[in-house]
């Protein structure tokens, strides 16, 4: 099967024309005529990731390893030095980021690893009836994601209706229609915009919240006949 086929599975199962436009989804490294044999998943690239893998794998990641204006490939430093590798190994990489979160991963988060039924979806923001003790209920999540600890913001005891964004999702705040915001990456400015607009927060870290791509994944490749593996790259932050 070449990597244009796959492309077009990929596609049909979230299309990426419903990336953001400021998001890099699609074939970053390689060509859609090669012929793949192995399939490898991840939510991220890094060098260890790369070491592990075959010759001639297709990698298929949540992040985009190029982001952004990308102007020269200077090999000491990220992200080149990781391309580079790639290339040497003709390793090949499809990116599902922005268009997977709204068709899969924060669907899946919140049902399967939350284990609260959507009530309603907006775009990249999953609406939960909890109707919860606020210290219960992220005692809950924490357990969830596999958190040493909670950072939160707590500003009502009880948690009527939550939001649920997975990654980096504080730019979202003042559109959040609800009592509690779980979402990764919060910052001390997000965290005093929350208690301004009386918004509780849950920091549910970007790794911890997406780092279910592969296994999501994995269900819907394995029946392609590839050899479909998951790989995945280390979480950067050590808790200690």
């Amino acid at each position: 099967m070449n990597i244009l086929e796959i492309y077009k599975f990929l596609d049909k199962l979230s299309p990426f024309e419903l990336q953001e436009s400021w998001d890099n989804s699609g074939l970053l490294i390689g060509e859609f005529s090669q012929d793949i044999q192995q399939i490898a998943l991840s939510i991220d690239i890094d060098e260890a990731l790369i070491d592990s893998l075959k010759k001639d794998t297709l990698l298929i990641t949540h992040h985009p390893i190029i982001f952004g204006g990308l102007k020269q490939l200077e090999f000491s430093k990220y992200p080149a030095n990781l391309i580079k590798k790639m290339i040497q190994k003709n390793i090949s990489n499809i990116a599902m980021h922005t268009n997977f979160d709204q068709t899969h991963l924060n669907n899946y988060v919140a049902e399967e690893v939350l284990g609260y039924k959507i009530i309603k979806k907006d775009g990249f923001v999953a609406y939960l009836e909890i109707n919860e003790d606020f210290d219960t209920f992220t005692k809950k999540v924490s357990r969830a994601f596999g958190l040493p600890h909670a950072k939160c913001v707590k500003c009502s005891e009880i948690v009527k209706i939550a939001a649920l964004t997975t990654g980096s999702g504080c730019s979202l705040m003042k559109s959040i229609q609800a009592d509690c915001f779980l979402t990764g990456d919060v910052k001390y400015h997000d965290a005093m915009e929350a208690k301004s607009i009386n918004l509780s927060l849950i920091d549910i870290g970007h790794y911890e919240s997406e780092h279910f791509f592969a296994q999501i994944m994995l269900k819907h490749l394995k029946n392609l006949g590839l050899e479909v593996i998951i790989a995945s790259s280390k979480n950067p932050f050590t808790y200690i």
